[in-house]
């Protein structure tokens, strides 16, 4: 340690600019802040009680995560939802959530599938309920929960790397008409093919639920003209 000797060594304060990612994107995710919202720094910098440094870090983060956008000479805004890169995004996301299904339905544990059971049943109760925000939050645990039974590293990493973009569309699209009821139903055959050891079933209903909300999304932005 000779080269420290007589040397202070100052470590920055970490994690403000994580818990401040950790708040725009969940506003974000959830509509609260709307696609092509100007991000303001000095607003959001009151607003969260962070100086602008931390800030600027949270929102290079969320622009890697490809939900903010850093425009040159014009600040941050909320990433647009485009047509184009919503197809291919959930061309991937599908294709993961496919295999990772295909994979749990023969490694899946009986807790695991006990745990899987015991979220259909909260999404089945928010749903009754009308309770949309708390059915999204059991629903993009019941995703996550599904690729982590499919114990493949690789895949989880993949999944990770696309889920806030995902998280964000899913839930655009189950404010949806109509595809609320449908994403619950196919849920519950989903979960069925998962208790069948069904693998090939499981798959199949996965990728495809998760292609029907892409294209629910595509519709809803065809007919709203959310996208620029």
């Amino acid at each position: 340690m000779t080269a420290l000797r007589g040397r202070t060594l100052r470590v920055p304060r970490s994690g403000l600019h994580e818990q401040a990612a950790n708040k725009l994107r969940a506003l974000i995710v959830r509509g609260d802040l709307m696609p092509g919202e100007p991000l303001l720094e000095v607003g959001l910098s009151e607003a969260l009680g962070i100086s602008r440094t931390p800030l600027r870090e949270a929102l290079k983060q969320l622009a890697a995560e490809g939900l903010v956008e850093l425009r040159l000479n014009r600040g941050a805004v909320v990433a647009p939802l485009r047509h184009e890169e919503l197809t291919e995004l959930f061309e991937a996301v599908s294709a993961i959530e496919r295999s990772a299904a295909e994979l749990a339905a023969i490694r899946m544990t009986a807790q695991d599938l006990d745990r899987l059971e015991a979220l259909q049943g909260r999404i089945e109760r928010h749903h009754g309920r009308g309770e949309l925000r708390d059915y999204f939050e059991i629903n993009q645990q019941i995703h996550r929960a599904i690729v982590g039974f499919a114990r493949n590293a690789v895949l989880k990493a993949s999944h990770e790397s696309l889920l806030a973009r995902a998280e964000r569309a899913r839930f655009f699209a189950l404010a949806a008409d109509g595809r609320w009821d449908e994403s619950v139903r196919e849920h519950r055959q989903i979960l069925g093919a998962l208790k069948a050891r069904d693998a090939d079933r499981a798959g199949r209903l996965l990728g495809l639920h998760v292609r029907r909300t892409g294209e629910t999304v595509a519709e809803t932005l065809t007919k709203t003209k959310v996208t620029p």
